[in-house]
């Protein structure tokens, strides 16, 4: 009997499944709190809380990752020297340390626009060759004509023998700046990739565990493990895909609506006919606008550890994620005697961070470019911890109650609160770690409020139910005011939005909200078996998908007629359109190919579908003036090596 193995490192948990492949039944399942910086100590942990026996007979493991999109978010990227080749449009102080701008690129006919100023980058790449672990290279229009870049990687390779990654190899969409963008953040995250997937792999070598590796993308498919250190920008919010993945897969639907409650965030997302809705964009992370393809998201930041806060008595939730008190009070012994005891703020003194429930406490990570305050504050937030009241009568000087903002923001800091786990915790509907923690800090927040405290947490309940219909309707009615849909879902109306589709919940205790969401909205909602670890599933079941796009273009000079073929890796000249399309068809073939092969897919598990577009002449009968053919590979990974 073999099994594969799922892992889905998520921003409060860490998930692991096992499937046996025979009938794709999960066997066993583990949750794991995620550890920061280190995510694979909390694999390991997922791992560890599994059944030991299946483990020698798991012949695939598949991976989603938080790693890159928190590595971009806080800016602890290795350092990258980004080439721009061309007539580049370039932001106001672009965010970027070493950068140059040199003349070269091409046209869309993929004819040289300007020579390529080689010396230059020569000059430059041998001054900061020392400083840098990588380059990228993106040329203006080298989706036409990728030669400029080619140059540029192969002198650069030979003088420096640093890793290069250049912007057509990522992306064949317009916008120059983007793609060079994209090659640049993925330049970053290529040593932390490699050192994670290391680790993974040591690790379920020692375990016995010999499998294929795969990690899943961003657009819901899956890549074998050389794609992936190639290409870590691509699994930049795989989370969420993630999700959809898995939801499609429990519930047995290929087409659904999914909602996923995080720790962090609620997502919603749409697969249909098996395969995600992608956004028309590229996705957007951390401010950098990149050319990685993207499941289309609803996103709100309202999750299971969204920190619920009292100012002039009107309760607030997120948008910070805070520990939950539960979840302290079994992580740190004396907690519960800090909590009963803490001092109460007056009401006038309220606000996110002065609050009677909220604590501070060190994540233990080596403190790095922090100012003097800063470091001060480290020393009074130690291993137990304390709250804002204790700090100031520590430091013994007026601090503002944004003070450790810095410090929570590089991740130095973890704050501890009440949240909608802790709701759940009060209500008896999910009672995982330490109920009478929640139930306390419920009962000190009721006093700021003119509810008791089951009033108060049936409140947020609702709150909670209210963001997750609003998100699920702002998704699936595009380009309508989100301001307009809330107002419908809080009305007092003799209607209800009808769902078309059926909506999987993911999450730990999202059952708890079934009822809620029945009485907002018309729908078939499904919390399917081992939804609360649907991520680490939906890691395991992403097929292989590559899309590719070819273009057969006329171009005219005077009265000759040249058809030129534009693919992600050449561009080629031919006489007549019938023989570049015909090349074009068998070049978009192979590369689908070798993208499944490179990717650890077998060619016989691999199905390839084109669609063709024509754009003709009004009064010309003959060949189009333009030709695309869109190619769509699919392949279902297989255990067997």
């Amino acid at each position: 009997m073999q099994y594969s193995l799922g892992i889905d490192a998520g921003g409060t948990y860490t998930d692991a499944v096992i499937v046996r492949d025979s009938d794709r039944k999960v066997v066993d399942s583990n949750k794991a709190l995620t550890t920061y910086p280190d995510l694979l100590t909390g694999i390991e942990n997922a791992i560890d809380g599994l059944d030991s026996k299946y483990l020698p007979d798991i012949r695939l493991v598949s991976v989603s990752t938080t790693l890159a999109t928190n590595t971009i978010l806080e800016k602890t990227g290795y350092p990258v020297a980004l080439v721009l080749i061309g007539q580049h449009t370039l932001p106001a102080n672009p965010p970027i340390d070493d950068y140059i701008v040199v003349k070269g690129g091409h046209n869309v006919a993929g004819l040289e626009d300007d020579i390529l100023d080689i010396e230059t980058i020569r000059e430059y790449a041998l001054k900061v060759k020392d400083r840098v672990s990588a380059f990228a290279v993106s040329s203006y229009f080298s989706i036409r004509n990728p030669e400029h870049e080619i140059r540029v990687r192969d002198m650069i390779a030979e003088l420096t023998g640093l890793p290069i990654v250049c912007g057509h190899e990522l992306s064949q969409d317009l916008g120059a700046y983007e793609r060079g963008v994209t090659a640049y953040l993925n330049a970053q995250l290529l040593p932390i990739a490699d050192q994670f997937i290391h680790a993974i792999q040591t690790d379920i070598k020692k375990r016995g565990i010999d499998a294929k590796l795969m990690m899943l993308k961003c657009d819901g498919s899956v890549i074998g493990i050389h794609e992936a250190m190639e290409r870590p920008i691509e699994s930049i919010f795989s989370g969420p895909a993630a999700s959809l993945m898995g939801a499609s897969f429990l519930s047995g639907n290929d087409t659904c609506a999914v909602i996923d409650v995080g720790g962090t965030s609620t997502d919603v997302s749409l697969n249909y006919n098996g395969l995600p809705e992608l956004v028309d964009t590229g996705a957007v992370v951390g401010g950098w606008h990149t050319k990685v393809k993207a499941i289309r998201m609803e996103t709100s930041a309202m999750g299971g550890d969204s920190h619920v806060w009292i100012k002039s008595r009107n309760v607030n939730i997120g948008p910070r994620r805070v520990v939950p008190l539960c979840l302290a009070a079994v992580k740190y012994p004396g907690f519960m005697d800090l909590l009963r005891s803490g001092r109460t703020p007056s009401r006038v003194m309220l606000a996110e961070n002065v609050q009677p429930t909220k604590f501070f406490v060190s994540t233990g990570k080596e403190a790095v470019n922090v100012s003097s305050f800063e470091k001060e504050l480290l020393e009074i937030i130690g291993e137990e911890p304390v709250s804002l009241n204790d700090i100031f009568w520590k430091i013994g000087k007026p601090i503002s109650p944004d003070s450790v903002d810095s410090l929570i923001q590089k991740r130095l800091v973890q704050a501890i609160g009440f949240t909608p786990t802790d709701v759940l915790h009060v209500l008896g509907e999910y009672t995982q770690w330490n109920r009478e923690a929640s139930l306390t800090g419920a009962r000190i927040l009721a006093r700021h409020t003119p509810m008791d405290e089951m009033e108060l947490c049936r409140l947020i309940k609702k709150e909670v139910a209210i963001n997750m219909a609003l998100d699920l309707m702002s998704f699936m009615y595009k380009g309508v005011s989100k301001s307009e849909i809330e107002k419908m879902i809080r009305g007092d109306f003799l209607s209800q939005f009808k769902v078309n589709v059926p909506v999987v919940l993911l999450g730990g205790p999202v059952h708890s909200y079934v009822e809620e969401l029945n009485r907002m909205l018309v729908a078939d909602i499904i919390v399917p078996e081992y939804a609360e670890v649907g991520n680490a599933v939906g890691a395991l079941v992403g097929k292989g998908v590559k899309n590719i796009e070819i273009l057969v273009k006329s171009f005219y000079k005077k009265t000759e007629r040249t058809i030129l073929v534009f693919s992600p890796v050449e561009r080629r000249e031919f006489s007549t359109h019938s023989e570049a399309i015909e090349y074009a068809n068998q070049h978009g073939r192979e590369l689908i190919m070798k993208y499944m092969e490179d990717s650890d897919i077998r060619p016989e598990d691999v199905s390839i579908e084109i669609k063709r577009e024509d754009i003709t002449m009004d009064d010309d009968g003959g060949a189009p003036i333009e030709t695309k053919l869109i190619f769509l590979g699919t392949g279902r990974p297989d255990a067997d090596k």
